[in-house]
């Protein structure tokens, strides 16, 4: 068991599965990785079931009945760490538009440089995506400035899916009820790392638009994330982020929510 583990949600990703996992585990710094497969029909789960055998004790999965959504499948994985004591956990897509590379640079950014969330970044400098088409660049780099001007959060990639958590942001994080399950989730957990006060840092990255498989992006997504910053934003005014002592948040996490409709 290492101190770090990569977190992988999978939805028909059997192009990708093997690839994905077999570039984590070829880098220089060892990491597990941890599978949520939401019932892909395409057998996705089979194949990584296959690696398992490859790599005992470092891949792991969990299968989920049904298309949960991105955020409880994130939530399902951040109790099962959390259970096993990592004390990194990362987020990254399957389809490699997260290069599995700066894996080791988010890990320095919370192990050696004493940040609590390390956010693969987009835009900290410049804009930073390839293979997308203007107009979905155009909406993901707004959409952020639109979560900046909304919450006051001083991030340029408020939307980025690729990111590191300490375990203890998880542990603080979690006490409260994650409401979005969608494109939402991403800016909500960065939104309480911010209002608890924790050290966040953007480490520039190159985002590659998937070559294999189907994206899972809808309009709903987008506007779960368009209406749900202002119900964040309202809803922090009658309400006080306080950290819990280590000990108190070490056996305080609640149980995983039910997904909510938006």
């Amino acid at each position: 068991m290492t101190d770090g583990l990569v977190l992988i949600p999978t939805y028909n990703e059997k192009e990708n599965a093997e690839l994905i996992i077999r570039k984590v585990f070829s880098l220089p710094q060892p990491f597990d990785v941890l599978i949520i497969d939401d019932g892909s029909p395409d057998g996705t789960a089979d194949i990584v079931r296959g690696l398992m055998q490859e790599f005992p004790n470092q891949l792991f999965l969990e299968e989920r009945a049904g298309k949960l959504g991105l955020g409880t499948a994130y939530i399902h994985g951040f109790h099962w760490a959390l259970d096993r004591g990592y004390e990194y956990v990362f987020e990254m897509d399957a389809d490699f538009s997260h290069n599995p590379d700066d894996l080791i640079r988010l890990y320095d950014a919370c192990a050696h440089q004493s940040y609590d969330l390390a956010i693969g970044s987009r835009y900290i400098q410049g804009v930073n995506v390839v293979n997308w088409p203007m107009d979905r660049v155009l909406m993901s780099y707004f959409a952020s400035a639109y979560v900046r001007i909304v919450t006051g959060m001083p991030i340029r990639d408020a939307t980025a899916g690729f990111k590191c958590y300490t375990a203890r942001v998880l542990r603080t994080i979690l006490q409260n009820r994650i409401r979005f399950v969608g494109y939402a989730f991403q800016i909500e957990m960065k939104w309480l790392a911010y209002k608890y006060g924790f050290r966040i840092k953007e480490v520039p990255i190159i985002f590659t638009d998937r070559t294999r498989g189907a994206s899972k992006m809808s309009k709903g997504i987008v506007q779960e994330a368009f209406f749900g910053v202002l119900q964040m934003k309202i809803d922090s005014w009658f309400r006080r982020f306080e950290r819990r002592s280590p000990a108190a948040t070490d056996t305080a996490i609640p149980a995983l929510p039910a997904p909510e409709a938006h």
